[in-house]
């Protein structure tokens, strides 16, 4: 393990900077491997909750609450996806003005392409830390993004 800097003002025990911190590393990990294939980690991630869904594409905002991301950045994150004829952007069944997001066949081959640069990854970090370790930190960093019980600051700025 490397030395860790000196911390000056316990920035170390903050726990948004040290998630910030391992989440810049881990996603330079994904995004150095999904390179040559010209995604990034935000829009492999796009293409996994599009291909692991059920048969009715999700809604911008179903999307975005999935990312758990607000969907100004999911919309800022599909614009060149819809620009390359990766993704299609539907309008809903009921209200015109709703948005689903669904995979094209391109996508649909880029997203295989990608699984394959994306396994070069996933079996670095698995083979640095350890299957168990990796799949427990995974378990708890998807407990965490989830847990509604956080809010968000403007939310509970607000009450």
């Amino acid at each position: 393990m490397p030395k860790q800097p000196i911390l000056a003002h316990r920035s170390g025990a903050c726990f948004g900077t040290a998630m910030r911190k391992a989440s810049r590393r881990v996603t330079q990990l994904y995004d150095d491997a999904l390179g040559p294939c010209g995604l990034r980690s935000t829009q492999y991630a796009i293409f996994a909750e599009l291909t692991y869904r059920d048969a009715t594409p999700p809604t911008l905002a179903e999307l975005a609450a999935a990312l758990v991301m607000d969907r100004s950045s999911v919309g800022h994150n599909l614009r060149p996806l819809e620009r390359d004829g990766y993704v299609a952007l539907q309008a809903g069944d009921t209200d015109r003005r709703q948005r689903r997001v669904a995979l094209t066949p391109l996508g649909q081959a880029k997203f295989r392409e990608a699984q394959r640069l994306w396994q070069t990854a996933q079996d670095k970090f698995v083979g640095i830390y350890g299957e168990a370790a990796s799949e427990q930190l995974r378990t708890a960093l998807l407990s965490v993004a989830y847990d509604e019980r956080l809010g968000t600051y403007s939310e509970g700025d607000r009450a």
